[in-house]
């Protein structure tokens, strides 16, 4: 795979996103029940997160280097994730919404600086990129979709189908 298709593998994943909760209210998206006990803004700020780690730890993995494991640094990935969304519970939406951009361009940035023969193949560079981000997005998005969808049929004003 070249670096272009890879980013546009990424963008479409991305876009995928930001289109599963484009058009929520604010108040819609503090409703925790779209993924757990999750809100439209706790998965936001959890991708964001996710992203975060992959900036820390490419550059690792880049010089050949291993990142620490959840499993002993954190007690696991459920622990990880549960401690980091404790800890952003309390950034008011547009500081989750801010930094979910901010995170994103860098993330791009630095996929852009790389090596083109680091997405040629299964490298472990690509595999973190894969986890972290294009093929972590989906998941969430389809999430915010699935609840959105029962969401939609039960508020008014919000249309659950485009118009004829």
């Amino acid at each position: 795979m070249k670096k272009s298709e890879f980013i546009g593998r990424l963008d479409r994943a991305w876009l995928e996103l930001k289109q599963s909760y484009a058009g929520l209210s604010a108040s819609q998206t503090m409703e925790p029940g779209v993924q757990g006990r999750w809100s439209v803004r706790d998965i936001l700020a959890h991708v964001t997160t996710w992203e975060q780690e992959a900036l820390l730890h490419l550059p690792v993995i880049l010089q050949g280097g291993r990142p620490p494991r959840y499993s002993t640094t954190y007690g696991g990935i459920d622990a990880f994730n549960a401690l980091t969304t404790t800890q952003k519970k309390q950034l008011p939406l547009s500081e989750v919404l801010r930094e979910l951009d901010q995170v994103h361009a860098r993330l791009l940035e630095y996929i852009q600086a790389a090596p083109d023969e680091l997405f040629a193949t299964e490298t472990r560079f690509r595999r973190r990129l894969r986890l972290d981000a294009y093929g972590h997005y989906p998941k969430h998005a389809r999430a915010i979709e699935r609840w959105r969808a029962g969401v939609v049929a039960s508020s008014p004003g919000i249309r659950s189908e485009s118009p004829d």
